[in-house]
C-alpha cells in the first residue's frame, strides 16, 4: 500500500470568486463616474451677456457695427481734438487692459480702445474668424464709426502683432506705431520658446483645448496673470474676476481655442522691414511671454525705430509701469510726430 503522504500532486486552485470578476468591472466604472463627476463639478458656463455689459461696460456702453455683421465693442476718451490713439489689447484680455494709460493721456490725446474679435463685450462674430484680417477689419469698423482717416496704433502682445499687420496692409492710415511686448518675432539664433504661462501651455495639446471651452477656473485664471507680469503687486481680485468673467463671454472661449489653431503667418515678420511710419518698441525685460529680445529683433528690422527695454517689468508695461509707460510714448509721439509734420514727403 501506498500512504497517502506518498502522494505527489497538487491539489486543484479553487475556483475564482465571482468577487474578482465584479472587480474588473466595478473599477473602471468608478473611475469614469469620478472622472464625470468631477467634470460635471468644475463645469463653468458662460456668463450672461447682458449682465457683463452692464458690468463691464456701463450704460454707455458703445458698439460699432461691422458690415460683415460685427459688433466691436469700442471706447471713444480723451481730448476729442487731440491726435487720435487707437490702442489694441492682447490675447484673452480687453480694453479695460489701456485704462491706466487712458488716465495718464487723454489730456492730450483721444485715446480709442476696442475689444477684437473673440475677446471683451465684443465676443464671437460671424464665420467665427479670428484671423489677422478679421482683426484689421474690426479696427477699420471702429475707425470708420469714428470718422478716423489717419491715427497712430498701438498694441500690445496679440495686438501688437494686429498693429504691425495693419500697418503693412493700411500703412496711409498710420502716423506711427507703438508696439508694447509686441508679438510676431521669430525666436532669436539659439533661444528656446518662452516660459509662457498655464493657460497658454494648455492650448497646446487637443484635450487641453477641449476643456478650454467647458472648464475655466478662477484659480486658472489667476495663475496664468501671475505668469504673465513681474510686479505681482497689479493683480488684484477685481482684475482677476475681470478676466474671469469676460473670458467666459459668450464665444470667447471658442474663440480662444479657434486662434490657438490658426497660423500666425510666421512668413510676415520678413515684411516688418516695409514699415516707414515712425515705431516706438517698448518691452519689459522681464516678459515671459515674449522674450525681450525680440524688441531687438523689431528695432533691426526696421530703420529709424526707436527701442526701450523696462527694467523689472513683465508682459504689461501698460499696467506694471503706467508712469514710465506714458511717459515715453508721448515723448516719442511728441518728437517723432513734429518731425513727420516738417517733412513734406508726409505731410
Amino acid at each position: 500500500m501506498i500512504a497517502d503522504d506518498d502522494l505527489d500532486f497538487d491539489p486543484p486552485p479553487p475556483p475564482r470568486r465571482p468577487f474578482y470578476r465584479r472587480k474588473r468591472v466595478l473599477v473602471p466604472l468608478a473611475l469614469l463616474a469620478a472622472f464625470i463627476a468631477a467634470f460635471l463639478l468644475l463645469l463653468t458656463p458662460d456668463t450672461d451677456r447682458e449682465a457683463m455689459i452692464a458690468k463691464y461696460g456701463g450704460p454707455g456702453a458703445a458698439f460699432a457695427a461691422g458690415p460683415a455683421g460685427q459688433r466691436i465693442h469700442y471706447r471713444d476718451q480723451g481730448r476729442r481734438d487731440g491726435p487720435a490713439i487707437v490702442l489694441l489689447h492682447g490675447s484673452n484680455a480687453s480694453l479695460h487692459t489701456w485704462e491706466p494709460l487712458v488716465e495718464r493721456l487723454g489730456g492730450e490725446y483721444r485715446i480709442v480702445t476696442l475689444d477684437l474679435p473673440g475677446h471683451g463685450l465684443t465676443g464671437a462674430i460671424p464665420g467665427r474668424d479670428y484671423s489677422a484680417a478679421a482683426m484689421i477689419e474690426a479696427v477699420d469698423v471702429v475707425a470708420a464709426k469714428l470718422g478716423l482717416d489717419r491715427f497712430v496704433l498701438g498694441g500690445n502682445s496679440m495686438g501688437g502683432w494686429v498693429a504691425w499687420r495693419y500697418a503693412l496692409e493700411r500703412p496711409a492710415r498710420i502716423e506711427a506705431l507703438l508696439l508694447l511686448d509686441a508679438a510676431g518675432m521669430p525666436l532669436r539664433k539659439g533661444e528656446r520658446p518662452p516660459e509662457s504661462n498655464v493657460g497658454f501651455r494648455l492650448l497646446e495639446y487637443p484635450l487641453g483645448r477641449w476643456l478650454a471651452t467647458r472648464i475655466t477656473p478662477r484659480m486658472l485664471v489667476e495663475q496664468s496673470l501671475r505668469g504673465s507680469v513681474e510686479k505681482q503687486e497689479i493683480v488684484d481680485e477685481a482684475m482677476i474676476d475681470r478676466y474671469w468673467e469676460l473670458l467666459r463671454f459668450p464665444g470667447n472661449r471658442e474663440a480662444t481655442v479657434i486662434r490657438a489653431r490658426t497660423g500666425r503667418e510666421p512668413e510676415m515678420a520678413a515684411r516688418v522691414r516695409e514699415i516707414r511710419a515712425p515705431m516706438l518698441i517698448l518691452f519689459g525685460d522681464r516678459d515671459r511671454i515674449i522674450h525681450p529680445s525680440a524688441a531687438q529683433t523689431f528695432h533691426e528690422r526696421v530703420a529709424g525705430s526707436e527701442l526701450l527695454l523696462l527694467p523689472g517689468i513683465g508682459h504689461l508695461p501698460m499696467e506694471e509701469a503706467p508712469d514710465a509707460t506714458a511717459a515715453a510714448i508721448a515723448g516719442f509721439l511728441k518728437r517723432r510726430l513734429a518731425m513727420r509734420a516738417a517733412d513734406p514727403e508726409t505731410r
